[in-house]
C-alpha cells in the first residue's frame, strides 16, 4: 500500500513509522523546512507516558516534581512529590527525532512542502505537492490528514469537522523561550506552574515550565466563547511576565499555535481514502491544551485499523475506547471552565477550588487529575466550585 500523510507532528511521524514497519510504502510531507522551527508545545508529561510512549532521554529538557498553581489573588500554592512525576521536553528535539527515526524506517520525508488534494475516491487519492515554486503529481492508496487543529485535507474534500449538538471549540495561546540565570529561575525550577484567574488569563490560564540550561517557557492559552471580546494574547503574555518579575530576561524564541476539538468527537475522521489522525482527528484534551500523548496513540490506532484493513467506523468506536470516557469529561469541564473564567464570581470559584486541593489533594493526586483525569477521586467533590 502507498499513503502519504500531511503533516510531520508526533502523530503523522509516528503513524509513519508505524506503517512502514507494517511493510507498507509511506511519504511523510511537512510544510516546515526544519524541525526546530515553531517549535510550540508546552510538553510536559506524565514519567510514565514518556517511558509508554517510549521518548528518549536525550529529548527531556527538565524534569518536575510537583506542581504550583497562583491563584486569582497571585498567592502561591504548591504540591511536591519523593518521586519524579514527569519531563519537559524540548520539543524541537522531539521533533528531530520523530523525523529521524522515519528516515531510518524507510519513510521518504518531505519537509517543506504542502499538500493539496486534486482527486480523491474510495481507493485512491490524486494530490499536488509544492515546494520552492515547483509542484508534483502524485497518486496513492490513501492519503492521512496530520495537519493539526487546520484540518487543511478534511476541509479540501468537504468533510463535516463539526455538528449543532457537537461544535468545533478552537483555543489559541503564544509561548516565549527565556534566557534565565540561577537566580531568576529557581521559583520556577522542578515543578510545573499555571496562573489561574482572569487578572492572569481571562478565558484561560497562563504557565512557566523549567528547560535546560536556566531557560523557561512562558505562554498564555485562551478558549473563549464565540464572539467574545478578547485582548491580543501578547499583551496578556507581557502583564503575566511582568507579575511574575520575568519581563527583563532575554527572549530566544516566540512562537504560538492554536488547538481545536469537539468534544464527543462523533464527527467522520476522513472520508473515503483520506483519513485523520492527532490534533486533526480531535485528540487534542482542552482542560490543559495538551495534545502529545493523545495524538501519539491515535496513531497507535489508526495503525492498526488500517494495517488489518478496518473502517472509519471501526477506527472512529477504537480510538473512542482508548481515549476513555474521563476524556470527554475533561472537555466538557474545559468548555465549562475556560468560558466562564471571565468574571469576579469565576475567580471566587477558581480560588475555592484550589483551596479545597489544597487541603484534599498530593502532588500525585493532581497528577492523576490532570493527566489522568481520574476526577472520581478528589474532583467530583471539588466540579461544584466551578459548576
Amino acid at each position: 500500500m502507498r499513503v502519504l500523510i500531511a503533516g510531520a507532528g508526533p502523530a503523522g511521524s509516528s503513524l509513519a513509522v508505524q506503517l512502514a514497519e507494517g511493510g507498507w510504502t509511506v511519504a511523510l510531507v511537512d510544510a516546515l523546512s526544519s524541525p526546530e522551527r515553531n517549535a510550540f508545545s508546552s510538553a510536559a508529561l506524565p514519567l510514565a507516558d514518556a517511558d509508554r510512549l517510549g521518548i528518549p532521554a536525550s529529548c527531556c529538557s527538565a524534569n518536575w516534581w510537583g506542581w504550583q498553581l497562583l491563584d486569582p489573588d497571585g498567592l502561591e500554592h504548591q504540591w511536591w512529590a519523593v518521586e519524579q512525576q514527569g519531563v519537559v521536553l524540548d520539543f524541537a528535539l522531539f521533533r528531530t527525532h520523530l523525523w529521524d527515526r522515519a528516515r531510518r524506517c524507510g519513510v521518504e520525508l518531505l519537509n517543506g512542502c504542502r499538500v493539496n488534494l486534486d482527486r480523491l475516491n474510495a481507493h485512491s487519492a490524486d494530490v499536488i505537492l509544492s515546494s520552492a515554486g515547483n509542484k508534483q503529481h502524485r497518486t496513492v492508496d490513501l492519503v492521512v490528514d496530520a495537519t493539526g487543529p487546520g484540518r487543511h485535507l478534511q476541509r479540501q474534500a468537504g468533510v463535516a469537522l463539526e455538528s449543532q449538538d457537537d461544535p468545533l471549540l478552537s483555543g489559541d495561546g503564544v509561548e516565549w523561550l527565556l534566557q534565565g540565570d540561577p537566580r531568576s529561575t529557581a521559583r520556577w525550577r522542578d515543578r510545573l506552574s499555571f496562573m489561574l484567574g482572569r487578572d492572569w488569563m481571562a478565558h484561560g490560564y497562563g504557565w512557566v515550565f523549567p528547560m535546560a540550561h536556566d531557560q523557561l517557557k512562558v505562554g498564555v492559552c485562551r478558549l473563549a466563547p464565540p464572539h467574545a471580546h478578547n485582548a491580543p494574547l501578547r499583551r496578556s503574555l507581557r502583564r503575566l511576565l511582568q507579575r511574575c518579575g520575568l519581563d527583563q530576561l532575554p527572549v530566544l524564541d516566540r512562537h504560538g499555535g492554536r488547538v481545536a476539538s469537539t468534544i464527543k468527537r462523533r464527527q467522520p475522521l476522513g472520508s473515503a481514502s483520506l483519513w485523520a489522525v492527532g490534533d486533526a482527528a480531535s485528540t487534542a484534551n482542552l482542560l490543559g491544551g495538551e495534545g502529545i500523548r493523545h495524538a501519539m496513540d491515535s496513531a497507535s490506532v489508526l495503525s492498526q485499523c488500517l494495517l488489518t484493513g478496518g473502517s472509519h467506523r471501526d477506527y472512529q468506536i477504537a480510538l473512542i475506547q482508548r481515549l476513555g470516557w474521563r476524556w470527554t469529561v475533561s472537555n466538557r469541564l474545559a468548555r465549562r471552565t475556560w468560558w466562564g473564567l471571565n468574571t469576579a464570581d469565576a475567580d471566587r470559584r477558581m480560588s475555592l477550588l484550589i483551596n479545597g486541593l489544597s487541603g484534599q489533594a498530593s502532588a500525585e493526586d493532581l497528577s492523576s487529575l490532570l493527566f489522568a483525569y481520574r476526577f472520581e477521586r478528589y474532583g467530583w467533590r471539588l466540579l461544584p466550585y466551578l459548576v
